[in-house]
């Protein structure tokens, strides 16, 4: 009896890696020129260049300027190009592991001065001429505001379910004092305007947060 012929499987994995070889060395040489010369100095042209491939090669594997600007961004928030979202960290998760509230404020404080360690510098360049009337460059800082006030939220809802929130205060102010805090404009005030280590940023920015998850609030009578 003759044996089944059967199709040969295709093995892309050799082409898998080649694209994210690709989508790597071009994120990489944006990064370069996004920190030398700010958002304004980047063309895709350019990038295209300084990454030794095409300009479509750089839309096949990115996108356009808005989208390189934005992968840049989240590989250096994540510290790698894992797309598993920040509150599903382990991490992240770890903070529920406080054993009381200063110390939840203190663990999150540490979670977040380690992601502007690793984007600040980019941010900053971003936001150093403010977005103007480039709406690519206003809808990132729309983006990026959003996904952290989400974050926050997950981290407030975590202290909640955890240790229960200070007494008087309502999960949606504590969010925005918090998403105030942790803003990105505020470690690059201190640490690029004002010449702040990082150190003294975290260090400050841990004793703000415990006070913002401690602080109870009294409510006037009448």
């Amino acid at each position: 009896m003759d044996a089944v012929s059967r199709p040969r499987a295709y093995d892309n994995s050799g082409r898998a890696q080649a694209a994210a070889d690709t989508r790597r060395r071009v994120l990489d040489s944006a990064r370069t020129m996004l920190l030398d010369g700010g958002y304004h100095s980047m063309s895709v042209a350019g990038l295209a260049s300084a990454a030794g491939v095409s300009p479509q090669t750089v839309y096949n594997s990115v996108g356009g300027k808005a989208e390189v600007v934005k992968a840049v961004y989240d590989v250096l928030l994540a510290g790698d190009e894992n797309p598993v979202p920040m509150s599903s960290r382990p991490e992240f998760q770890a903070m529920g592991e406080a054993p009381d509230r200063d110390s939840f404020g203190r663990a999150y404080a540490a979670f977040s001065a380690g992601i502007w360690g690793r984007v600040g510098p980019l941010v900053g360049v971003l936001l150093a001429d403010g977005a103007g009337s480039d709406t690519t460059l206003a809808a990132f800082v729309a983006t990026i505001d959003s996904e952290r006030l989400t974050g926050n939220t997950h981290a407030i809802t975590m202290l909640a379910t955890r240790h229960g929130l200070p007494a008087g205060r309502a999960p949606g102010d504590l969010v925005d004092e918090v998403w105030t805090l942790t803003a990105p404009e505020v470690y690059d005030r201190l640490v690029r305007r004002r010449g702040w280590s990082h150190d003294a940023y975290a260090t400050w920015l841990s004793d703000a947060v415990a006070a913002a998850c401690t602080r109870t609030r009294t409510v006037a009578a009448g």
